[in-house]
């Protein structure tokens, strides 16, 4: 019996190494063949690095940072019409360059390229990122650019070339109405590689009020998934965003590359290898809406 056992986990690792695609833990079968997290390193070296991302933040042991200023948000008010896509990874809403960030000890002016998400099964818990070992239903990533680029691969070239703002979800005993138009719309992109347009949306209504966007944490760390390039300034909010059970469980109904329920698409984390995480003051955030 045991030397089945085994054999059986033997013949799954192997299946996992010649895997061509990238996959996460729960698309995982040993009659499907793709590289499991634990492996990203044969998809791209990047992902064995020292500085990856995600990380676990310890509050007890991250340091006040009076650099960390309040962010100026430029475009997070505006109006835009974007496409929201089944990549077969996660859920992205692409988003107009006419939104950026500059300011909380960023070295550059950052432009927006899209939004994604990272969710857990039935709306348990799926964050990438950890507090304190907690981990939150869904997490958010807003994907930021440095100005003078045209795209995330070129950006990625630079250390500090992307700027990733991410935010907690919590579940909340109402359901939150500013993301009725985005769940609704999940129905018609449960296939990958499909998209729907959402029109009339705002940056600004999915996220914290400005005025809950000024604590948060900073690291430097990589992209989440591969080249997982460690390019990324880390921003993490402190200020959750509420959506009900049902919300939640909502984005179980895409569908991942492969044909296999979108649950669990989170990377575990990453040692921090020495890396130190800091803390803003909290001052009150400055808001632009041109």
């Amino acid at each position: 019996m045991l030397l089945r056992s085994v054999l059986f986990l033997f013949t799954c690792y192997v299946s996992l190494v010649s895997g061509a695609d990238w996959c996460y833990y729960s698309q995982v079968q040993c009659n499907h063949t793709c590289t499991a997290p634990v492996l990203w390193g044969l998809v791209s070296q990047t992902c064995n690095g020292r500085s990856q991302s995600p990380v676990n933040i310890v509050t007890s042991k991250v340091l006040p940072d009076e650099r960390l200023t309040p962010f100026h948000f430029t475009g997070y008010k505006e109006t835009f019409y974007g496409s929201l896509i089944n990549t077969g990874h996660s859920v992205q809403l692409n988003l107009p360059s006419s939104i950026q960030i500059k300011g909380g000890n960023l070295d550059d002016e950052y432009k927006a390229i899209q939004f994604h998400l990272h969710w857990g099964k039935d709306g348990g818990r799926g964050s990438e990122h950890t507090i304190d070992g907690e981990k939150f239903p869904m997490e958010m990533h807003i994907v930021h650019i440095k100005e003078g680029y045209d795209s995330l691969a070129e950006a990625s070239k630079d250390s500090t070339g992307v700027a990733v703002l991410g935010f907690f979800f919590q579940e909340s005993e109402s359901a939150n109405e500013k993301y009725d138009h985005l769940i609704s719309a999940l129905k018609y992109i449960s296939q990958p590689k499909t998209n729907v347009t959402l029109l009339g949306v705002s940056l600004d209504m999915f996220i914290p009020s400005e005025i809950n966007r000024t604590k948060y944490f900073r690291y430097n760390g990589s992209l989440t998934t591969p080249d997982c390039a460690e390019a990324v300034v880390w921003t993490l909010f402190e200020s959750t965003i509420p959506l009900s059970r049902n919300q939640l469980a909502a984005f179980n109904q895409l569908r991942f590359y492969d044909g296999q329920k979108m649950v669990n698409n989170y990377r575990p984390v990453q040692p921090l290898n020495g890396r130190q995480v800091y803390y803003s003051s909290g001052q009150l955030a400055l808001v632009s809406s041109v």
